[in-house]
Order: structure tokens, then sequence, then C-alpha cells
């Protein structure tokens, strides 16, 4: 009996998500080399090495995951791995953005080439590179107040934002700082509240 479940806990499993197949719209090229695989659109072109225990195939305009893991490890690398290929699919077709809004007086940023200038209340300015496959936009009629982010590598937006955000995080009691658009702030009574 022991035995048994062991083989079943051995036996590869498959995952809901990993095993629908990555649908590759026209005009991106999806290359799967033995562990890594490249996707290119219209977008940019996005790279990413996966476990050796994970398989590619593609046929018919479709990339299909497979894992030769043991047990359950088998269904994580292959749900894994099926949604970072469609996160990169879409980024290289439509791409990813994050808007990022600057709250508190005097508090603005501005695009300068690869760059960004950020007026935080602080004594000096921040200022931070884009990293490369980053571009930024600030509106012109925000006064500096909303910035941005655009990407076709989905991690990578987010981190940028995520970054750029900890520079100077809503704090609780007048929920100043930089945060991302539509983003609710649990703010405190202060003194006042007594």
């Amino acid at each position: 009996m022991a035995t048994e479940q062991s083989a079943k806990n051995l036996a590869p499993r498959t995952s809901r998500v990993g095993k629908r197949p990555v649908v590759t719209p026209a005009g991106v090229s999806v290359d799967p080399a033995t562990t890594e695989i490249k996707v290119k659109g219209p977008k940019g072109e996005l790279a990413f090495g996966f476990d050796p225990r994970v398989h590619l195939t593609q046929k018919d305009g479709e990339v299909t995951v497979t894992s030769s893991a043991a047990g359950r490890d088998a269904a994580r690398l292959q749900g894994t791995a099926r949604a970072t290929i469609a996160n990169m699919v879409h980024g290289v077709t439509v791409g990813y953005s994050k808007t990022l809004e600057l709250v508190g007086t005097g508090y603005r940023i501005e695009h300068k080439g690869t760059a960004l200038t950020c007026v935080l209340g602080f004594s000096h300015l921040i200022d931070f590179p884009l990293p490369p496959g980053i571009t930024a936009e600030v509106p012109k009629d925000s006064k500096g107040t909303i910035l941005t982010i655009f990407g076709s590598d989905k991690a990578l937006v987010g981190q940028t934002a995520a970054t750029i955000r900890g520079f100077r995080p809503p704090e609780p009691y007048g929920g100043k700082g930089v945060r991302y658009k539509g983003e609710k702030i649990r703010e405190k009574a202060g003194k006042a509240g007594k």
C-alpha cells in the first residue's frame, strides 16, 4: 500500500492552467529552445529561461507546455511556464502599463530623455534612470502629478513602478506620497481623532 501511494505521489501531475495552449497571434514569433524561449513581436523581444524539466512544443500557432518533473512539481512548473509565456506574448503584442499618482503639495515628476526627476518633498531631487525597455509619459494637463510607465515585460513594468512608489510611499495620516492609480490608502485618525 505504501509503495503504491509513493508511486502515485511521484507520477507527474498536470496543471489546469498549464494544459491550455498559448495562442500566438499573427506577427509574433516564438522560438522554444531547450531551456529558453524567445518571443518576438511588434512591441519588442523577450527571452526567459525555464527549468530543464519543462518542455515546449509549437504547432499551428500554439505553444503547448509539458513537464517531466515528479509529482506536484510537474504541475507547478507547467502552470508557471504557461503563465509566463502567455504574459510574454501579451507583452510583445499589446504591452503593459502602470499609472502612478503623486499626492502632496509641490510633488511633481518630470520626464527628460531616458530619466525621471522627482520632487517629493525632500531637500534634494531624485533622479531615476529608466531601465532599458521601459518608457514613461507625463501628461501635460496633469502638471507633473501623473506618471504612466509602459513596457513589454510585465515584471519589469511592475518593478519600475514599485521602485518609484518606494521613493515616497503614501503615509497613513494625510495620504501624501506616490500611489498607484485607484489605490485605496487606509488613513489613520491621528491626534485629532481622540
